[in-house]
């Protein structure tokens, strides 16, 4: 395993962060070949989810991942009741392959308050209890994946539980590789997750 360490960002980044991120949020940054950006996620809001969060990325288990699917309203079925503009990225596991660590808890936008707007990031799932190595972010915001939205039919939503502080220009960067189908043909790299001290 790789020694563990710290990314300092450069320090003009630092007041557009501590702005942004509020008392107990943890950060970390996340690199592809397209750019970084940061996610603040909070222990106190979204304990759980932020728990296997963060051990994935201290274990490194997400370093080689990828972006691996994009959706746009382009790409979604002309008659999708509730079409969404998400990133989604993570390990990118097969169906068939279990993921390191155990599926955790579903975490409910209405136990959280943590919502889905522009940037927010949240974990991909089927099932309610089935969420544990991969993640989207939100192009806009997108009230069909809180709580009572309809884009999942059980009504659980899913579990938000951080948001991108910095790099959004990369996200939108990412966005716009989006085709003609959701799953990238050739995902884009993530070369790196880590913790960030700011």
């Amino acid at each position: 395993m790789q020694r563990r360490h710290l990314l300092s960002l450069p320090a003009l980044a630092l007041p557009a962060l501590r702005s942004a991120r509020a008392e107990g949020q943890v950060l970390t940054r996340v690199d592809t070949r397209l750019g970084s950006f940061v996610i603040a996620v909070d222990p106190a809001r979204a304990p759980i989810t932020v728990a296997n969060y963060l051990a994935y990325v201290d274990k490194h288990w997400l370093d080689g991942g990828s972006v691996y699917r994009i959706v746009t309203p382009k790409n979604q079925a002309p008659d999708t009741p509730h079409k969404i503009e998400v990133v989604q990225w993570g390990m990118n596991l097969p169906d068939d392959k279990a993921p390191p660590l155990p599926f955790i808890a579903h975490e409910t936008t209405q136990q959280t308050g943590l919502l889905h707007r522009n940037g927010t990031v949240s974990m991909a799932r089927s099932a309610p209890g089935t969420a544990a190595t991969e993640f989207f972010i939100c192009i806009g915001d997108q009230p069909e994946l809180d709580f009572g939205g309809g884009r999942n039919p059980d009504g659980q939503g899913f579990a938000a539980f951080g948001q991108v502080v910095q790099g959004m220009a990369t996200v939108q960067t990412i966005y716009r590789q989006a085709q003609s189908e959701q799953f990238l043909k050739q995902p884009i790299v993530v070369r790196s997750v880590r913790r960030v001290a700011a």
